[in-house]
């Protein structure tokens, strides 16, 4: 088979079966709780519900900053499970900063997002450290500090928190409204987030630095094998280093969209859970980055669609929990499946060389 062919094959092999599997298990789920299978695919398969379609664009753009947070430690082996308590960090800090409106109009804006950075990156970094100076496994110490981020966020804003009298909500004082991004559009269900772009951005630089830079490929390098990556001159520790603290920064990007585009505030109420989703979202986007991008719209779009699957099919939404989680399942199946079936044809097409040129030299 031809190199080029069977890349393509695996390639296109791979989602394909993916998508096969989730739909098989997760029909064999409904069946079991006594649902229809039809009325269930055909909520999936139909359009968005009136205000709907706003909110899985909104969500993608996070979804993706996310993705990309995480799917940057997987490049390199490194499970950055701690992107819920960086973003977490980032989002208050962002907050409690352009709230003070000590700049101009989007100027604040900026430095809200420099700022952000710079507190998810430094977050990360604790786990990095650990783990270099002392071995700490990172999925360990992140877990941790996921816990420790919401205590600490949830202390510091009860001691920040502007009351509203006859409101229960606790949150920051709000962002000055020159500091409000605007609306990328504002369609009949609402707005699409001004920050939303910041996925379109990140995209493109990890794309870039994962594929055209000496960091890029140092960092795939030491993903595939530490020792060869040590071997060829790569510093190991400074690379963890390194891309714990950009996964770090992107992870403080993630909360951004929703702080200037509708919240204006950092809050109790804030979207958590961002981090976790993250995860799903670079395994089924297999860490690249318009992989990610399909990879935030489907888990957007499910999650968009978990009320229309109440009104429409009769079926719990907590469903759409059991299908994401399928969807994560059946492209690591596919996936390792897939993988397998490439690496016997090649062994086998190797053999056939071999075989070949063992015939020619006794013929000669």
């Amino acid at each position: 088979m031809n190199s080029t062919l069977r890349r393509v094959g695996v390639a296109l092999a791979a989602p394909l079966l993916a998508i096969a599997i989730a739909v098989v298990l997760t029909s064999i789920v409904l069946l079991a709780l006594g649902n229809s299978v039809g009325p269930v695919w055909q909520v999936f398969l139909s359009s968005p519900m009136p205000g709907v379609t706003e909110a899985i664009i909104n969500d993608t753009a996070v979804l993706y900053l996310s993705g990309v947070a995480v799917a940057i430690g997987f490049r390199m082996n490194l499970f950055n499970i701690g992107v819920d308590g960086q973003y977490r960090v980032a989002a208050f800090a962002a907050a409690l900063f352009a709230a003070q409106g000590w700049l101009p109009g989007f100027l604040n804006v900026i430095f809200a997002l420099l700022l952000a950075m710079l507190v998810g990156a430094v977050w990360a970094g604790i786990i990095a450290v650990l783990k270099v100076t002392r071995g700490v496994s990172e999925v360990i110490s992140s877990i941790m500090l996921n816990s420790i981020a919401t205590g600490v966020v949830a202390w510091l804003l009860n001691k920040v928190a502007d009351r509203t009298p006859g409101s229960n909500a606790t949150v920051t004082k709000s962002i000055p409204d020159s500091s409000h991004v605007p609306a990328l559009a504002n369609l009949s269900g609402g707005p699409i987030y001004g920050l939303g772009i910041l996925a379109v951005i990140v995209g493109l630089v990890y794309w870039f630095v994962i594929n055209r830079t000496r960091f890029g490929f140092d960092l795939r390098a030491t993903g595939t094998s530490e020792s060869a990556a040590v071997a060829s001159g790569v510093n190991v520790k400074r690379m963890t280093i390194s891309a714990m603290l950009m996964s770090g920064a992107v992870a403080g990007l993630v909360g951004m969209p929703q702080l200037f585009g509708q919240d204006y505030n950092y809050g109790s109420n804030s979207q958590s859970g961002l981090g976790f989703a993250g995860i799903a979202v670079a395994l089924i986007g297999r860490n690249n980055p318009i992989g990610i991008a399909f990879g935030a719209l489907l888990w957007a779009y499910l999650n968009g669609q978990s009320d229309a699957l109440q009104i429409n099919a009769g079926v719990n939404a907590s469903l759409v929990n059991i299908i994401q989680g399928v969807m994560v399942l059946a492209v690591v199946i596919a996936y390792e499946l897939v993988r397998r079936w490439d690496k016997s044809i090649e062994q086998r097409h190797v053999a056939a060389e071999l075989a070949a040129g063992n015939i020619a030299g006794a013929s000669a």
